[in-house]
């Protein structure tokens, strides 16, 4: 075994295994501990073994260029890159500096590139290794890439990494390692133990040759914690004692690693000492770049025989990270001053350089601020706003005076690269610090990345105040104020003054490029609130922002034509518009915008009556906004919605319950009017017609107060009015036929005309009026809308047909209707309706069942159901798809007489009939 492996043969082993199996591997330790040594190993053997390893190995320095590491990963998979979807492919480029792309990259079109990659590279027969050594010192804009990919991918290649454990306890779990939802592969963590005298002595033999007394070596041991790196350089100083230290000395130990490295630098020649102290300050240090610093190529050969670094013909590498660290530490700060400008008039590289000038500078200097500012520039345009955002700061501080407008720029530029690289708390202070010492549109467009923020973290009310108060700071007449009009519209809940703000919006921006996406949003902003408040509803202005967005939805309203589309129950357009912003959300890698598509998705799908595809959005959209830390207020409540409609009421209730709450703590109109809205339905399910008819009543109140007249996706009016006559209080159920007929004439949707037929039914049945006439609409208007359009409301209007048939002892009619709406309710999956169906069929007898005799399929079904087994846990138990557990379950119902689960229980509980 190779020396340095010494002592950690059981732990690569162990590590192996895991490997081999597919769990993720975690190597934890000190600096210095031998990591960086057993993940070498480990890659080594990798790569005999015929597995594809991509790896990446970052260095302290190299943590300030954007995607260092992600370009060592893909680099093995560029062949792959072609094949990618556009975004993807110019982002891939751009990491792998293989292509010349003048355009913008969204970090986030970086991530759904790397998980392509993966995704691609994992899917053939081959294993596939991804290793990350120091991982601590990787970019951000590499790690977040990477974290990214590795959470989504379909299936996982095996992962090692490496990290240092500090001194200040736990650190976060690199990569989101520790993040398996289904358990199937938790990780391993490995940490590596300190060494012992017998294993420290072996590695000092082997690399400084020479040897060690036992007492001594057991000392060094003692000394060192078990750490090998520290034992080296213990032992390197020893070896250089004229005598070894008795028993009663002290070892030579410096405090630190970092006096250690001070003597042997002061062991160092002259010239050697300044090139080891300049291709620390490098960020990747390279013979050409220390050859026009004036370093001569034998002045390093001192710090290589030394062990402090070793030298190719392309780079300089410190032996371990720390070494850099700390010789750039122990530089006084006037000589590194001075250092740094050498190397500032010796590179190549306008990055390198703009980075050696942002260390030398001491006073203002517009040369250097410009270089700083075009570096930003590029890491922005790369996908590193974080980065970037450090470098405008820096050109900020180094803008001379008389440029203060260049300077408020760059001040600006840095809050938005903050704001875009989600870091809302620091964008936040930037944005009030540069608020309170900006003057002019500079104070204005301050105060709107304020508001901006506030919205970001939910805030509605101070991203309110704090744009009116950019708007009060701006020229009322120009583009700046068009900007802020644009957000206030959206940043408003209530109708009327977001409508005047789009209009004003509308008013001062263009249709040029630059301002086109926030003109499109104004106009879709102000369709949108002039139907909310009552308004016809003018098309021609959803029609002028669809041509002016050509293709690209607006990030600030591009959902408002699917929301429309919704509520006027043209699920189709809704879902296709729906679906083709998601799979451009999915190929830029724009969760924010997959999250906001997918809830989309799930209510579309919801009104639309197919259960199984809402779930699955719903459920996709719970996924990711718990991991991007939204409240999950909206899917939360549309999973809520989608419970009470398959009959789990409790389970809904308990989402209303805790919703309402939520509304309360956080003054949220928006919740309390969604919550208000399940409530309702749930204690309509569960034939609590009181409790729903007063839910109702609260949401309607809610609404008028607010001045929303048509809130589109709430159409709670029918049930309300059927609460009401079940509550037995017809007056108000006769008010709020009216309030649906206001709304139906104001805007007439297929839902609007099956509700005001139903309704119709219900309130002469219950006034003892002849429910013919009424009867004979609810079924015309049921005919007139297709199947596949409103399928629960059309199934609903059959129950309500079925009870005013039976009131009315015909006793026929009302067995086809509601035998027809059980069926239709059954096949939804809306096990509340259905239940309800059977209960009304109960009432009025049934007709004898043909057979009692079961079938195997249908016993063993029955019998799993009656023991409370769910029908998904029964469909896993018989390898059958739930559907055909259900279809089974009816056959079931129908043979034995019954309607229910507690019937079924009764009676499976004796002899299996047969």
């Amino acid at each position: 075994m190779d020396a340095s492996l010494v002592g950690r043969d059981a732990v690569v082993e162990r590590v192996w295994r895991a490997l081999a199996g597919g769990a993720p591997v975690l190597l934890e330790g000190a600096s210095g501990i031998g990591k960086t040594t057993l993940w070498r190993a480990l890659v080594a053997r990798a790569g005999r073994a015929g597995w594809t390893v991509l790896t990446g190995a970052p260095t302290e320095a190299e943590a300030a260029l954007p995607y260092a590491a992600l370009a060592d990963v893909l680099r093995p998979l560029a062949d792959r890159v072609p094949a990618l979807p556009p975004p993807q492919r110019v982002a891939a480029d751009v990491v792998l500096l293989t292509g010349d792309h003048d355009e913008a990259v969204d970090e986030r079109a970086v991530g759904a590139a790397t998980r392509t990659l993966l995704d691609a590279a994992t899917g053939g027969d081959g294993r596939v290794l991804l290793a990350v050594d120091d991982a601590p010192w990787l970019d951000p804009p590499s790690e977040r890439a990477l974290r990214f990919a590795l959470r989504r991918l379909t299936r996982r290649p095996a992962v090692l990494v490496a990290c240092r454990t500090g001194e200040t306890g736990p650190s976060p779990v690199p990569l989101g390692l520790d993040d398996d939802p289904t358990g199937h592969r938790p990780l391993t963590r490995v940490g590596l133990p300190p060494l012992g005298a017998v294993e420290l002595h072996r590695i000092v033999r082997a690399r400084l040759g020479g040897t060690l007394s036992r007492p001594l070596l057991a000392r060094l041991a003692r000394d060192a914690g078990g750490n090998p790196l520290l034992a080296i350089e213990l032992a390197r100083a020893v070896l250089r004692l004229p005598r070894p230290p008795g028993p009663d000395e002290d070892l030579p130990v410096p405090s630190s690693l970092r006096h250690l490295l001070a003597d042997t630098l002061r062991a160092l020649p002259g010239p050697g000492r300044d090139a080891v102290r300049l291709a620390a300050l490098l960020t990747v240090p390279t013979a050409k770049d220390l050859s026009a610093a004036g370093v001569p190529a034998e002045a390093l050969d001192a710090a290589e025989d030394a062990g402090l670094v070793v030298v190719t013909p392309d780079r300089i590498e410190f032996v371990h990270p720390r070494y850099a660290a700390a010789v750039r530490e122990s530089i006084p700060p006037g000589v590194r001053r001075r250092l740094h400008r050498v190397l500032a008039d010796a590179v190549s590289d306008p990055e390198e350089r703009a980075r050696q000038l942002a260390r030398c500078a001491v006073a203002p200097d517009a040369g250097v601020a410009a270089d700083l500012a075009a570096a930003a520039a590029r890491h922005r345009q790369r996908g590193a706003p974080a980065l970037a955002a450090e470098w405008y700061d820096r050109a900020a501080e180094l803008t001379p005076p008389e440029a203060a407008a260049e300077r408020d720029r760059r001040r600006l530029d840095a809050v938005q690269c903050r704001l875009d690289s989600g870091d809302y708390a620091a964008a936040g202070r930037a944005a009030e610090a540069a608020a309170a010492e900006l003057t002019g549109p500079a104070h204005a467009e301050a105060l709107l990345l304020r508001a901006m923020v506030a919205w970001c973290v939910d805030d509605l009310p101070g991203a309110v105040s704090v744009a009116e108060r950019a708007l009060a700071a701006a020229d009322p007449d120009g583009r700046l104020a068009g900007r802020i009009h644009a957000h206030l519209t959206l940043f408003h809940d209530t109708p009327e003054p977001a409508r005047r703000h789009a209009e004003a919006a509308i008013a001062r921006l263009t249709d040029r490029d630059e301002h086109r996406p926030l003109l499109t949003a104004a106009l879709l902003l102000l369709f949108f609130h002039e139907v909310r408040a009552g308004r016809p509803a003018r098309t021609g202005l959803l029609d002028r922002a669809l041509a002016l967005e050509a293709g690209e939805p607006s990030f600030l309203a591009g959902s408002i034509p699917a929301i429309w589309w919704k509520a006027v129950d043209d699920h189709d357009r809704a879902r296709s518009r729906l679906h083709r912003m998601l799979d451009r959300a999915v190929a830029r890698g724009d969760e924010p915008w997959q999250h906001e598509t997918l809830t989309h998705l799930g209510e579309a799908e919801l009104l639309a009556g197919r259960f199984a595809a809402a779930g699955t959005h719903i459920a996709a959209a719970r996924d990711l906004g718990e991991q991007l830390g939204t409240g999950l207020v909206g899917e939360t409540w549309l999973a809520g919605m989608l419970d009470a409609h398959r009959g789990r009421l409790a389970e809904a209730g308990a989402v209303a319950e805790a919703g309402l709450r939520r509304a309360d703590e956080f003054d949220d109109a928006w919740c309390r009017r969604i919550h208000r809205q399940l409530a309702g339905l749930v204690a309509l399910s569960a034939g609590e017609w009181g409790a729903a008819a007063a839910a109702y009543g609260a949401l309607a109140g809610e609404l008028d107060g607010s001045g929303i007249a048509e809130p589109l996706a709430q159409r709670f009016e029918p049930d309300w009015i059927e609460a009401c006559v079940g509550a037995g209080d017809l007056a108000t159920a006769a008010t709020v036929y009216a309030r649906l007929a206001e709304r139906h004439a104001r805007l007439a949707r297929p839902w609007t005309a099956l509700g005001l037929a139903r309704s119709r039914v219900l309130l002469d049945s219950a006034n003892g009026v002849d429910p013919a006439p009424a009867l004979a609409g609810l079924a015309a208007a049921r005919a007139a809308v297709p199947a596949d359009v409103l399928p629960l409301d059309r199934a609903r209007c059959l129950l309500v047909a079925g009870r005013a048939h039976r009131r009315a002892r015909r006793r026929r009619e009302a067995r086809e209707a509601l035998e027809a709406a059980a069926a239709e309710f059954t096949a939804l999956g809306a096990v509340a309706f259905a239940e309800r169906a059977q209960a009304e069929l109960a009432r009025i007898g049934r007709r004898a069942p043909t057979s009692t005799t079961l079938t195997a399929t249908e016993e063993r079904v029955a019998r799993l159901a009656a023991r409370g087994q769910t029908n998904r846990a029964i469909a896993d138990a018989l390898f059958i798809s739930p559907k055909t557990v259900e279809a089974n379950l009816a056959r079931v119902y129908r043979k034995l007489g019954i309607s229910t689960r507690a019937e079924l229980g009764a009676a499976m509980g004796g002899p299996a009939p047969r």
